[in-house]
């Protein structure tokens, strides 16, 4: 089987229009939520998100296109453009090994809501002939592909929250059983309107902190009171190991293992002790060859609600046994909120980060760890930690885990 690497990372966020941009703020514990500007939230009892800020489409395509296109197609593609960037990529002259994989959890809800609005108001014909293409999920992926030319395998995991890590681990699977040299995949997600957030709201599930919006995401502390909705894209490159040495490609981590698991528990809540989240994780551990004690970090999916914290990480005690007394964990969406389909793009490419640079993000907010999280969520402040493996979380709606495992090269 073929070793798969990671040569080429690229974010859009709530914290920067780059990694460049994003990195830092993850690591000094700056949240990108805000009140939310897209729309009136006024009518709304949540009326604070975490959303990408001053982004212009127009850098990555041209005006024609990004007048048709739909916000989460726009994400993917500048997300992927400084990916392949960074891998010091050509797709003109090896794209038909290359293959995209892109996950999106929603997709173009906001646009769907308008165009119902207008078909009610006015009938069939104001309907946009770009209406189709531009809403389903695996656009994104094919929007991609088609700016980059990349011509091997194409696909999009729509798994509510788990998607981004659920593409990342097909890409993954593609490589190693020689599918594909290289694939451009992660997650992307842009989801920020009037229909999403009142739905998400009267399930109960959003914070409702409008006062102190930079606050309002707050993973394992216990006066956490829902999770916030974000927006953005995270892409990474994944490459078959030859291949990248071959070409001096700089290797950020290598991608050990991916795991999956279904909860059969119910549509919304994970199951008591985090079960289905237990046997992901395993299945990453054995899919990499790795023992639970030689994972030294977790990104956990962490999203800030009461039942998942706790679940979480009564699933990593389960699974870590007396070695998860030394993990260090972290949630990311303390600064960066739930970009539900591109969170475990997005979390993906900082824990490749944060292995290439020896470095464990802070879980931002964390004040006063929940009695019921006993483990070490490196609240607050960064630290310095060489980290020979690592693992990513993902945990979507409808009882779908996926997990990643990767390691120092």
């Amino acid at each position: 089987m073929k070793r798969v690497v990671i040569s080429g990372l690229g974010v859009i966020s709530p914290l920067g229009l780059t990694l460049k941009e994003t990195w830092p703020n993850v690591l000094a514990g700056n949240s990108g939520v805000t009140r939310i500007s897209s729309f009136d939230p006024s009518r709304l009892p949540v009326q604070i998100a975490a959303e990408v800020k001053g982004f212009n489409p127009e850098t990555v395509m041209d005006a024609k296109e990004a007048r048709r296109t739909t916000r989460f197609i726009q994400l993917a593609v500048a997300a992927a453009k400084e990916a392949l960037s960074d891998a010091g990529i050509d797709t003109a002259r090896e794209s038909e090994r290359i293959g995209c994989s892109i996950g999106v959890g929603i997709g173009a809800i906001e646009f769907i809501h308008d165009t119902v609005v207008s078909l009610s108001k006015d009938g069939p014909r104001r309907i946009s002939p770009f209406f189709i293409p531009f809403s389903i999920t695996n656009m994104a992926a094919g929007m991609v592909a088609n700016t980059f030319n990349l011509k091997g395998p194409n696909l999009c995991s729509a798994t509510a929250c788990a998607s981004g890590t659920h593409a990342i681990g097909e890409a993954f699977l593609f490589i190693k059983n020689n599918m594909a040299d290289m694939m451009v995949c992660g997650g992307s997600e842009s989801a920020i309107c009037e229909v999403a957030v009142g739905g998400f709201a009267n399930m109960k599930a959003l914070s409702r902190n409008n006062e102190q919006p930079q606050l309002a995401s707050r993973p394992f502390d216990r006066n956490r009171d829902g999770f916030v909705m974000g927006e953005g894209s995270g892409i990474l490159v994944l490459e078959e190991y030859e291949h990248a040495k071959a070409r001096g490609a700089h290797i950020y981590a290598e991608l050990l293992g991916f795991g999956m698991s279904g909860d059969a528990y119910h549509i919304s809540s994970p199951p008591p002790e985090g079960e289905g989240a237990q046997r992901c994780m395993t299945a990453a551990l054995r899919s990499a060859g790795v023992n639970p004690e030689q994972i030294a970090y977790i990104n956990a999916h962490g999203t800030s609600t009461l039942i998942n914290d706790i679940y979480e990480s009564e699933a990593i005690l389960k699974v870590f046994g007396s070695a998860a007394s030394r993990l260090m964990i972290s949630s990311t969406k303390g600064v960066t909120g739930h970009c539900l389909g591109a969170a475990g793009g997005i979390e993906a490419v900082f824990l490749a980060k944060a292995i290439a640079a020896s470095t464990v993000p802070p879980t931002a907010n964390l004040e006063e760890v929940d009695p019921k999280c006993t483990l070490d969520y490196v609240p607050r402040h960064a630290r310095a930690l060489k980290i020979n493996y690592g693992m990513s979380n993902s945990f979507g709606f409808g009882g779908t885990n996926a997990s990643l495992v990767m390691c120092n090269v």
